[in-house]
């Protein structure tokens, strides 16, 4: 690799410009090449952030030869230009959700490890500050014994064409999360409503087991708004105490068994870095070019794209069943 990693960005959308962001303000990092649907729109985005546009992923990787390629594109078209990505034997840091469908995940998964190809995915929720702090309490033994997880995330709709769009865009950050922090989901028994927009689940509610003994509950809806307070929660109960987390970075509290005290995090005056959920993935990059500069795996591969969506299709497959589903460990 040259001094400075070159990194090309595919994709000009609203979280895409967060990705041009991060890579242009790296004294670490070139900032190659931004690709858009037109060359109009990438242009556009160069002009803020620096590199040469495109309206062709082909030509930017031929004439950039990145170090690594960033991927931010609409939801719903994901799969063939990451296929391409991956035919191009090209490191990859790719948005959630990994695809739609899971026969897609599992290709994409397979053609990516047989060129053993450094493949990442941007579940960025795990580096807010209250998470890690809450992670590691977990890894250090103060809650105990694990026994109750909780997920609730609600906003706006984010429409497509798919009718579990809610679930497998968005609250795939909950499925990543709660097994991130209590441990692989052994089942899933699901819930779901299309009453506001028919054909189309916006609000699902799932109760979990976890293959070490707990329970848990996820909560979703785009039948809410961002604007609420507590829009997005975590709960992690264990015997010996319970972490609470509002609004992925806003704050963290620590609760003992017993004790009518708390111990809280939250953000500082000065410390608009932890309080900015757009930080997270600034945290997140971080992580990834020391593991790609390192020749190390990603700290967040791309398999936990797959394992999400193979858990939103275990959570369909109940509601559409009535009946619990077994899920098979990662």
């Amino acid at each position: 690799m040259t001094e400075k990693l070159r990194i090309a960005v595919v994709g000009a959308g609203g979280w895409g410009a967060n990705h041009a962001r991060v890579f242009a303000n790296r004294p670490d990092c070139d900032l190659v090449g931004i690709a858009a649907r037109s060359i109009e729109t990438a242009q556009r985005r160069t002009q803020v952030y620096g590199g040469k546009p495109y309206d062709d992923i082909v030509q930017m990787i031929e004439d950039s030869q990145p170090d690594l390629v960033s991927v931010c594109l609409p939801n719903e078209e994901h799969f063939e230009p990451t296929l391409e990505l991956i035919r191009f034997d090209v490191p990859l840091l790719v948005e959630k959700p990994l695809v739609f469908d899971v026969a897609q995940g599992r290709q994409l998964i397979a053609e990516a490890a047989a060129r053993d190809l450094f493949f990442a995915i941007n579940f960025n929720h795990r580096y807010a500050e209250p998470v890690q702090r809450a992670k590691a309490a977990i890894d250090q033994g103060k809650l105990g014994e694990l026994v109750f997880g909780l997920w609730r995330f609600g906003g706006e709709a984010n429409f497509g064409t798919e009718p579990h769009a809610g679930l497998i865009e968005t609250q795939c950050h909950g499925l990543d999360m709660l097994e991130y922090l209590v441990g692989p989901i052994a089942s899933v028994a699901a819930q779901m409503t299309d009453r506001t927009y028919p054909g189309t689940f916006t609000t699902l509610s799932v109760a979990l087991e976890f293959a070490a003994g707990g329970v848990g509950a996820l909560v979703g809806s785009y039948d809410s708004s961002y604007s609420y307070p507590d829009a997005q929660f975590i709960e992690v109960n264990g015997t010996r105490g319970r972490v609470l987390i509002e609004d992925t970075v806003r704050r963290l509290t620590l609760n003992v068994a017993g004790d009518e005290t708390a111990s809280v995090w939250q953000a500082g005056y000065f410390n608009d870095e932890a309080r900015t959920f757009t930080y997270t993935f600034d945290r997140h990059v971080d992580a990834v070019l020391a593991a790609l500069q390192a020749g190390a795996p990603p700290p967040i591969h791309a398999r936990a794209g797959l394992r999400a969506l193979e858990l939103a299709a275990a959570i369909i497959q109940s509601f559409e069943a009535g009946a619990r589903v077994c899920v098979a460990a990662q």
